[in-house]
């Protein structure tokens, strides 16, 4: 490997993937890094959108079961297109709510302490959103946050140990929550191998994938982990707040969602008005109120890219694009200032990678100035994360020399050393 631009262009030769780039809208002056916070917009997505206000104007409330896209079932088709993504069957994923809305909907249905076993295992690393629903749940069961939840601390500030998390599963453990991608670090965990150590002892497990689904796959269902959920709007390509996503493993379908609302019944009961909750037989029980359609519309022609080009080729050259930044930086002399948190092996890698420096916001501010969107991550990080579907080898290259420049002539030092989010 060298770091010439005649080799990235050679890698981009040989790139499966290149043709998918032509779906994006790509901006010519800027080179987009920040996939891993939102993904880009497709023509796909678009259209689909447009298809649906279409279906509205021409059908009216009839909508709801004619048109291309009926939206009666439109969750659930939405959720066996997502299945194949985490290895799960198309009657135990849905699309629905929002990160948050499905976490307390998975909290409300799963967390049921008792006197033995009324602990939360989550991380300190968690994004934050996890961590307030842990806690208002263990607020309604009237279980103290000190008490009721046991996060597992990072020994380095950005990776956590396999081994300390299954040495926290005692018997007192109800429920386990943790990240499949660390949002900062873009460390990956086992989900396998967890899953099995809290099934060992008793314990319920289930993962947020909002980093992972979309560039890295699963064999939830292989691996019998409980459930899941996540956002669609990073990897997934499914704009600015699209309606979320939610497993629950078949094994638990019989159970009654702790919270319940309408969109959960048995559709050939529905629109009975029953005053009693007529449950769906799978995972559609979860649903909640009447589904966000104009949010979900743009996951319909996302979705459809990911069908075709399938998950594993997503993953391969996400690994190769990330490795190749990380080599280029630690060629570069211009570069070595930074430290890579990310680890490197491709089994413990999601698809970004945190460089630290204490100059991070403005270096970010500097980036952008050059036409490279990354994502700042306060109070030191540089996150940046080439996408599969639309980055090449030569945007990682391009990003890597404008940031080996912007070291060199200390270009950051003209911005404001704010802390804040970047947008």
């Amino acid at each position: 490997m060298d770091t010439s631009k005649q080799y990235a262009a050679r890698l981009d030769a040989t790139d499966a993937l290149a043709p998918y780039q032509k779906e994006f809208y790509l901006n010519k002056d800027t080179i987009y890094m920040d996939g891993n916070s939102l993904g880009l917009l497709s023509k796909r997505a678009e259209q689909t959108v447009l298809q649906v206000l279409e279906d509205w104007k021409t059908y009216g409330i009839d909508g709801w079961t004619d048109g291309q896209y009926p939206w009666f079932t439109l969750s659930e088709k939405l959720g066996s297109s997502m299945a194949p993504l985490i290895g799960a069957s198309a009657e135990e994923v849905l699309a629905m709510g929002s990160t948050t809305i499905n976490l307390h909907q998975l909290l409300a249905t799963f967390y049921q302490p008792t006197a033995d076993r009324y602990v939360i295992v989550s991380e300190a690393l968690s994004f934050p959103t996890d961590l307030y629903a842990i806690h208002s749940h263990l607020d309604l069961h009237s279980i103290s946050h000190k008490e009721g939840l046991r996060l597992i601390e990072s020994q380095d500030g950005h990776t956590l140990s396999e081994e300390e998390i299954i040495a926290s599963f005692d018997n007192d453990v109800a429920v386990v929550i943790l990240s499949s991608v660390l949002y900062r670090s873009g460390q990956l965990l086992s989900l396998e191998r967890l899953t099995k150590a809290a099934h060992d002892k008793g314990i319920l497990i289930g993962f947020d994938l909002c980093h992972s689904i979309g560039s890295v796959p699963h064999q939830l269902k292989q691996w019998d982990v409980d459930f899941a959920f996540w956002c669609t709007y990073k990897h997934l390509n499914g704009g600015p707040g699209s309606v979320g996503g939610l497993f629950v493993h078949e094994k638990h379908h019989t159970a009654l969602p702790g919270l319940r609302g309408w969109f959960g019944s048995d559709k050939s009961k529905q629109f009975d008005m029953s005053p009693l909750f007529h449950k769906s037989a799978s995972v559609g029980s979860y649903q909640l109120g009447t589904p966000h359609l104009l949010s979900m519309a743009p996951l319909i022609g996302s979705l459809d890219m990911f069908t075709e080009v399938g998950i594993e080729a997503i993953r391969k050259k996400s690994l190769a694009l990330t490795h190749y930044l990380r080599y280029l930086l630690n060629q570069l002399p211009d570069t070595q200032s930074f430290t890579i948190s990310t680890p490197v092996h491709d089994k413990e890698r999601g698809g970004h990678l945190l460089l630290e420096h204490p100059e991070a916001a403005r270096i970010c501010k500097a980036l952008k100035s050059h036409g490279i969107i990354p994502d700042f991550r306060s109070p030191n990080g540089v996150r940046i994360a080439p996408v599969a579907l639309y980055n090449s080898f030569t945007d990682v290259y391009k990003t890597a020399q404008t940031l080996a420049a912007i070291m060199k002539n200390k270009t950051y030092i003209q911005f404001e050393n704010k802390r804040g989010v970047i947008a």
